[in-house]
């Protein structure tokens, strides 16, 4: 098994964690990775994040499921920052890009289409 290193930001964070389903067609996904690889990610898209105040960001996927994890500053609002991304130059014609690979509402914004998880357990502090 791999693991991936995490990116110290010399403060606390937190942490939100979302789910998502893509369309189960292989050729469909491949194509959905590439859209967010290096190579293939929209430059104001990511700026766009880094903008609404999100540290980091991190998509994973198994089969045709995809998990984020986003890290913020404390005292990040979700809500707030959500809607301003949502307004941010060409965020929904990505979104829009994007969700031809999703199992979502045509016309659905970013916070619309994730679903957010619940916490059921870490390693407890003593």
């Amino acid at each position: 098994m791999q693991g991936y290193k995490v990116k110290e930001f010399g403060q606390p964070v937190k942490r939100y964690v979302q789910i998502l389903s893509l369309m189960d067609e292989p050729e469909l996904i491949r194509q959905y990775r590439y859209a967010h690889s290096k190579e293939g990610f929209w430059p104001e898209i990511k700026e766009g994040i880094r903008t609404v105040g999100i540290l980091e960001m991190e998509l994973y996927i198994y089969g045709n499921t995809e998990v984020m994890i986003v890290e913020t500053p404390l005292d990040f609002d979700w809500n707030t920052a959500m809607g301003k991304l949502a307004g941010l130059p060409r965020q929904q014609e990505w979104e829009d890009f994007v969700g031809r690979f999703q199992v979502c509402p045509e016309g659905s914004t970013s916070d619309e289409k994730w679903h957010k998880m619940d916490r059921m357990f870490y390693l407890y502090e003593d």
